[in-house]
């Protein structure tokens, strides 16, 4: 039998750093994971290069049933001391937008540091190793865990298996089975960050405009909880994705309509009517001047009224079209689902969980970090900073046996 001070089951974000943290106070700490590559996530994040951060990331950037359990280990870990380890080991970053922190030449320069960091607190790590079950036994305290490498025992155990997002890095649901065996709440899953999809013949219109991407502002929700973000949009075959996107499909609900201002730093009503007074262009090229010139053939062509001389069209037909453009309402009908969102909504309840530790309310010495707990970032860095927050509130919680 393998014994340890603590298993932790996850070589992502959240473990690595939870390992590492535990590790450097002394703990004889182990860490699992099914698949062969480690961080897998952390590589192909940020097109390579890890959004790993955002300068300016605070509690009210997360989704959470329970908005303000994360409050704690984001004030206790900071995107200024992950900043802080980042620049102790010499790795060159970026600001790109918006506060969003990335590595210079690559994200595998991150990873490298997380398990340098590890290294430097003798953290045992088996991978690939799978887990086959996981009891506690209550005459020693302890639990153990049947994997592919033998027998382990530990009086700790911390889960940081992640959501369900994108499964062909070896994602699953393996986190909140063990919550459940362990009776722990769950609260409902969904695709986070994700694409939107809309029914085919009713996005046919809009299909050609497939790659082309602008800023606009985008919302969704009821007058009290309503969300808004200034972000760029893409089109897409199926749909619509781009950074704008992501952001509001994590507060989209299905069914409900989103609103979009394809044009938000233009007075519509006011250019379209001095267009009036002095041109004699076509509607469509005019518009073209205001908006991509895609985007104005295609809503040029969705009205008689909007295919011809702009000197030649009644002021209503213009006020339309400017309403049109502005406040573009339309439903999606689903998303592209776990394949292409890049976080899990919803998760282990966090209110049968310690703030302090992220140690299990009804169970000693089990843990849950990172995502798969509830707690969600926005795009931007915000979801590796509570990798961190959370992995570093563990591991500053564990104990030697």
């Amino acid at each position: 039998m393998h014994q340890f001070d603590v298993v932790i089951i996850g070589a992502g974000a959240a473990g690595l750093f939870c390992a590492s943290v535990a590790g450097q106070r002394g703990l004889k700490v182990l860490v699992i994971d099914h698949s062969e590559k480690v961080a897998e996530k952390i590589r192909i994040s940020g097109g390579g290069r890890a959004n790993f951060t955002n300068r300016d990331a605070t509690p009210a950037n997360f989704l959470s049933d329970n908005v303000h359990f994360c409050r704690s280990a984001l004030s206790r870990f900071t995107p200024r001391d992950f900043i802080a380890l980042v620049q102790k080991h010499g790795i060159a970053f970026h600001e790109k937008h918006k506060g969003q922190l990335f590595c210079d030449r690559s994200a595998e320069d991150l990873i490298q540091m997380l398990l340098a960091e590890c290294g430097a607190g003798g953290v045992t790590r088996w991978q690939p190793c799978a887990v086959k079950a996981v009891r506690f036994k209550d005459a020693d305290n302890r639990y153990e865990i049947d994997s592919d490498r033998g027998l382990i025992s530990a009086p700790q155990l911390v889960v940081a298996t992640g959501g369900l997002s994108i499964p062909k890095i070896g994602a699953s649901d393996f986190g909140y089975r063990i919550a459940q065996q362990f009776g722990l709440p769950l609260i409902e899953r969904r695709p986070g960050l994700v694409p939107l999809t809309f029914d085919g013949a009713a996005w046919a219109p809009y299909a050609q405009l497939s790659g082309l991407a602008l800023p606009v502002e985008i919302s969704t929700g009821s007058k009290k909880s309503r969300m808004k973000f200034n972000e760029d949009l893409l089109f897409t075959h199926r749909g619509l994705s781009g950074p704008a996107v992501l952001q509001i499909s994590s507060y989209w609900q299905p069914g409900t309509p989103l609103a979009l201002n394809l044009a938000p730093e233009v007075n519509l009503p006011e250019a379209l009517a001095l267009a009036k007074s002095r041109s004699r262009k076509l509607i469509g090229n005019e518009l073209a001047s205001l908006v991509p010139g895609r985007l104005a053939d295609a809503w040029a062509q969705q009205s008689p009224d909007w295919q011809r001389p702009v000197n030649e069209a009644s002021d209503k037909a213009l006020a339309r079209l400017a309403e049109n453009l502005s406040r573009w309402e339309l439903t999606p009908t689903g998303t592209e689902g776990y394949k292409k969102a890049e976080v899990t909504l919803g998760g282990v309840d966090t209110r049968a969980l310690s703030q302090q530790s992220m140690q299990a309310n009804n169970q000693a010495g089990l843990y849950f970090i990172g995502e798969v707990v509830d707690v969600t970032g926005w795009l931007g860095g915000y979801n590796f900073q509570w990798a961190w927050a959370s992995g570093f509130a563990c591991g500053q919680a564990l104990v030697k046996a």
